[in-house]
């Protein structure tokens, strides 16, 4: 019986104690990494020789770079972790989905959309 009743523990454990956090909004721009510390592409823009946000961070994350958001409004800059979605709103505004890693730089992204 006890045996039984351990298992049963064990079985429910995983879910016992283990909080998700839910999913929240960020809005921003979708910039590369070093734009996104700076807050602004233009430095960067003129020695890539750029025409717009979205060719500048195309380059930046081909010299290196990843894809990140900048919240202008709280001058704040976030890894995100699924590059391949980020790379679709290049240089564009958007709303993240997502949770914010326990650090509170880095977005686990489950969804983009167009920002206005």
């Amino acid at each position: 019986m006890r045996q039984s009743l351990f298992i049963a523990v064990l079985c429910a454990a995983p879910g016992l104690g283990v909080a998700r956090s839910a999913d929240h909004t960020f809005t921003g721009e979708i910039m590369d990494s070093q734009c996104a510390q700076m807050g602004s592409h233009d430095n960067m823009m003129k020695s890539e020789g750029a025409k717009n946000a979205k060719e500048c961070a195309i380059a930046c994350v081909k010299s290196g770079g990843k894809y990140a958001l900048y919240d202008p409004a709280g001058k704040r800059a976030y890894q995100l972790d699924n590059q391949k979605k980020a790379r679709d709103y290049a240089g564009q505004k958007v709303t993240i989905t997502g949770t914010l890693e326990s650090g509170g730089d880095s977005i686990h992204v489950t969804g983009v959309q167009p920002g206005s």
